[in-house]
């Protein structure tokens, strides 16, 4: 019996033919080279990998990608992710969006996941504006800020992400920076490996609309948390540190003055949606999915209809 080889991946063998319609210079570059980067480092199965967008600039980050990929509608990349992870939860399943798609219209459904702690990671581009429409403010523009396609500055307050996937549950939350590639795809991969529900949000710098929130704004105020404190450590390794270890998160989370670049919490202790599931409701759920169910035998359907709604019924 000979063993089968194993294939080893490059990040070029992740790489779509299609070139990217970015602005020169956009920060997504960076960010899409990070995430090929990451597939090779954890050797996925493009087969196996299934990437979820919204609409917007950063949206279009899964034509660049070969693997299974999902243009959803606008905000509903989450749930649309959802669907297909529960269906059948042995894929890797990604979520890829801008702060307007995730944070705006797609922000309920980001409180949801992170309540549900489904085991799948969401990776927010953020350049605070809505660039594929000409600049509007985002949701993650601070007040008082114009940028040059608005034409007084913004008057309403910005969204924090890390503070709001904090609240919702999830149970990593990270920040990376898209011109630091191999920073930002180290937290990608650990995003990945995590156990849980994953959120990562990257300042992504738009060139074209966002002429305050610049390279430059950003490079005189980011840091890293590890750097800064050798003995930074955002992992739960026990209950009893739980409370602690969410103070300190968000002591980090809530700074303005200084933006702080690293791997906030981690949380590996709390049960995934999956395992509850299957604990709750289904011992097989994991091992014969939905999606893997036979629903035919030599065409004829072998779904007993009455009993699948019998629950509907009473």
């Amino acid at each position: 019996m000979t063993m089968q080889q194993v294939v080893k991946r490059t990040a070029a063998d992740y790489r779509w033919l299609r070139a990217p319609e970015w602005c020169p210079g956009c920060g997504h570059f960076g960010v899409l080279q990070a995430i090929y980067n990451a597939f090779a480092e954890l050797n996925l199965d493009p087969a196996n990998v299934v990437l979820v967008s919204g609409i917007g600039c950063s949206s279009r980050l899964p034509h660049y990608v070969r693997t299974t990929s999902v243009h959803a509608i606008h905000g509903r990349a989450i749930p649309y992710a959802l669907g297909i992870k529960l269906a059948n939860p042995s894929l890797e399943v990604v979520v890829v969006g801008g702060d307007g798609d995730l944070m705006a219209i797609g922000g309920n459904h980001l409180l949801h996941m992170g309540r549900r702690n489904v085991d799948m990671t969401v990776i927010l581009m953020d350049n605070s504006v809505y660039g594929l429409t000409r600049g509007q403010a985002g949701p993650t523009l601070p007040a008082g800020i114009k940028v040059k396609a608005v034409p007084k500055a913004n008057p309403q307050s910005e969204i924090n992400p890390l503070l709001m996937a904090l609240t919702a549950g999830f149970t990593f939350i990270a920040r990376g920076y898209s011109y630091d590639i191999k920073y930002t795809t180290r937290l990608i991969v650990e995003a990945i490996r995590h156990r849980g529900s994953a959120f990562v949000q990257i300042y992504s710098p738009c060139v074209t609309y966002n002429n305050i929130m610049t390279r430059e704004w950003y490079e005189k105020r980011i840091y890293k948390l590890e750097e800064a404190d050798p003995s930074w450590d955002p992992v739960v390794h026990d209950e009893k540190e739980l409370d602690t270890k969410i103070r300190k998160a968000l002591d980090k989370i809530v700074e303005r003055e200084r933006l702080p670049l690293g791997i906030f919490y981690k949380n590996e202790l709390i049960p995934t949606f999956e395992e509850r599931y299957e604990s709750l409701y289904d011992p097989n759920y994991r091992v014969l999915p939905p999606a893997l169910q036979p629903v035919e035998v030599d065409g004829k359907s072998i779904i007993d209809f009455e009993k699948l709604i019998a629950d509907r019924l009473l």
